[in-house]
């Protein structure tokens, strides 16, 4: 089977754009989970679905349109790459990957990501539940404050309005949210490496992780 670097964390850690780097430094393909949730939850909104536990929320999982295009998203043949970025999607998002039928339904979409030459996978479950075996397990995390600060100029840039407390708050929340569901609860695997960005940029962040990767290659 083709190699997999699976990297989870907390919303804003950085994940998405260490686990991109990652896989563009190594020629591998890459795997933003967390994408397939902002995709139901956006597909939820636009069909006006509610975001609980029944069949039309996992169908909609198990056969929305969802593809992906380097850093294009689109969903039923239509560009949302910024639509299922907002916040609005994020919190919707964390609602619908609290549900465990929807999580199920996700699974096989997730592992079809694995293909020569190797995966790096970022999201919430990818080292605990979609790829076990996963041959280098990172948990990459950083302050809260940190976090919500990193978000805050985000959405600046992208010319959108932040409130600091606002953003700090959502993301303890989500934190809350993420680490106490039943369904693939957001943890740290035994086996994976803690990697802290609260003070570390990302190109350190991106080093460190390949330098891990080449030492386990190494191992019999």
């Amino acid at each position: 089977m083709p190699p997999v670097i699976a990297i989870d964390g907390p919303s804003a850690s950085g994940k998405g754009t260490v686990a991109q780097r990652v896989a563009h430094a190594l020629g591998f393909h890459y795997l933003d989970s967390g994408a397939l949730y902002r995709g139901v939850a956006l597909a939820a909104a636009k069909s006006g679905t509610k975001l609980i536990a029944g069949t039309a929320l996992e169908r909609l999982a198990a056969t929305m349109d969802i593809a992906f295009s380097g850093d294009i998203i689109y969903l039923n043949q239509m560009i949302v790459t910024d639509e299922i970025r907002s916040e609005a999607i994020s919190e919707a998002a964390s609602m619908v990957g609290a549900i465990a039928s929807v999580r199920l339904a996700l699974i096989a979409r997730q592992r079809a990501f694995r293909q020569p030459p190797g995966l790096v996978a970022d999201g919430r479950d990818m080292g605990s539940t979609i790829f076990p075996a996963a041959g280098l397990k990172i948990y990459l995390t950083a302050d809260a404050q940190e976090r919500a600060s990193r978000r805050c100029k985000q959405l600046i840039a992208k010319g959108l309005s932040a409130n600091m407390s606002t953003l700090l708050q959502d993301i303890l929340a989500r934190d809350e949210r993420d680490s106490v569901r039943a369904a693939a609860p957001l943890q740290k695997c035994k086996d994976a490496m803690l990697l802290d960005t609260t003070n570390l940029s990302i190109d350190a962040a991106v080093e460190q992780v390949l330098a891990r990767y080449a030492a386990v290659k190494q191992v019999p």
